[in-house]
């Protein structure tokens, strides 16, 4: 099959509909998948971008000619996918979604038995070499499909992870991007005291407003302008596909992921005391400073959630975050759910009974960078050198180059995806940040 390959990426597959994901690459990428999980059933679910359903029918039916059964989700959210596949035991699981991706793109996030994520190493590229070599298997008992409604199965679950006779009637405002989180919110808080206001609640897979990805700041203004006009007490953002979550403080100032991990990490620690807690080396500090202060264990990871979720099994992690807003939780079969962190921290709110911006200046006291990207010819060299040029730190190899000082530290490492160098610089103070990047970014751009 003739198919552009770079769909194919470090965690997921995603490409422009139809140039490079169309319904003949859908039915081929179901039939392999099918092969490789060598499931009975496989739950599939879709976000509302236009394509997905005509993505949906060929996926489909590529499974259900392996003679394998599929589960139709409807529309969902990736995290209501990975919680049908743990808690129906469902073999494996597909989400046909393009996440924060623009409106013409579509694609897959899988996983196999219990929600564990296939990635490029594992699993994906066996998927890819079938597409090369135009490897269609069809089964003599073509399989069947069910439709299942997990609407309030989810709903139950999530609002497990809190008391919810004690959460407070917060005034909320929450930017669902008209992507999957309006649908799985509005049963929630049907059920909590909370007042919300909504924006962009009706999935809408144009992307009518702005684009579905909340960690660019643009994306955050229809949010921030609707605060203004209001007395909220907190503001949230989901992606499109709703597995990530992002909070602001009432006055519409955006907090990063790694200060949402120490938010919910501090939470579940009080709950369950002594555990651990990962997190990913781009993540504040401050977050296993507060993991430590809580009596919890906090553990260092690489990037990426095909990555740090099987480290949380072999942890036994109770919880780990990343600074993208992504939240995993071992009672949620170690998957992310952006709805189950907001949960979280909307119990720390009400327990400690203080507004959010006050409870982190305790814990907000670094000065960050922010990712800063330098596309550069030789990665590997151009990483040799900087490490040559801050040799007096501590440093490690972990995920690109780390180097840690007293008083400052950063990360460098290469795009999956790119010939990108993402440099990350945490100091004390906003004089040692400008002078630490300015003479970082003076070698990585020579």
């Amino acid at each position: 099959m003739d198919f552009d390959r770079s769909i194919f990426k470090a965690y997921d597959i995603r490409g422009v509909v139809p140039d490079q994901l169309n319904t003949d690459i859908a039915y081929a990428i179901g039939n392999s998948l099918a092969g490789y999980l060598k499931p009975k059933s496989i739950a599939v679910g879709r976000d509302m971008r236009v394509s997905s359903n005509e993505i949906f029918e060929a996926l489909t039916m590529g499974i259900l000619d392996r003679g394998v059964d599929v589960v139709d989700l409807g529309m969902t959210s990736t995290d209501g996918l990975y919680f049908a596949v743990g808690k129906f035991g469902y073999d494996g699981g597909i989400m046909i979604t393009a996440s924060h991706n623009p409106a013409h793109y579509n694609g897959f996030k899988a996983c196999r038995r219990e929600a564990v994520p296939l990635s490029g190493s594992d699993g994906l590229d066996v998927v890819a070499d079938d597409l090369a070599a135009d490897r269609i298997e069809k089964s003599p008992n073509r399989g069947s499909i069910a439709r299942k409604d997990i609407s309030r199965d989810f709903t139950d679950h999530a609002l497990s992870f809190i008391d919810p006779t004690i959460i407070k009637p917060f005034s909320i405002a929450i930017d669902a991007g008209n992507g999957m989180a309006g649908q799985i919110l509005r049963p929630v808080f049907e059920r909590l005291p909370c007042k919300i206001t909504p924006l962009f609640f009706e999935p809408d897979g144009t992307f009518p407003n702005h684009p579905p990805n909340p960690i660019q700041p643009e994306n955050l203004t229809d949010l921030q302008a609707a605060m203004k006009k209001g007395e909220f007490d907190l503001g949230v953002a989901f992606d499109g596909d709703a597995d990530r979550m992002f909070l602001l403080s009432k006055d519409g100032t955006p907090l990063g992921g790694d200060m949402v991990t120490a938010l919910v990490a501090d939470n579940i620690l009080s709950r369950n005391p002594g555990e651990t807690i990962l997190y990913n080396l781009i993540c504040s500090r401050a977050v296993a400073e507060v993991v430590r202060r809580k009596g919890g264990h906090p553990v260092r990871t690489r990037v990426g959630h095909a990555i740090i979720k099987p480290l949380m099994k072999k942890h036994n992690a109770v919880f780990g975050g990343e600074h993208s807003g992504h939240f995993y939780f071992r009672d949620n079969w170690f998957a992310d759910s952006g709805l189950i962190a907001l949960l979280v921290c909307l119990e720390l709110l009400s327990k400690a009974d203080r507004p959010l911006h006050e409870i982190l200046k305790e814990i907000n006291i670094y000065v960050r960078s922010g990712e800063i990207n330098s596309r550069v010819d030789n990665i590997e060299k151009k990483i040799d050198k900087v490490a040559s040029a801050f040799a007096g730190g501590e440093s490690d190899r972990e995920d690109g180059l780390t180097v840690q000082f007293s008083d400052w530290w950063f990360n460098l490492r290469p795009s999956n995806t790119e010939p990108l160098l993402r440099l990350n610089v945490e100091a004390d103070n906003q004089e040692i940040l400008e002078e630490k990047v300015k003479s970082l970014i003076e070698i990585i751009r020579a």
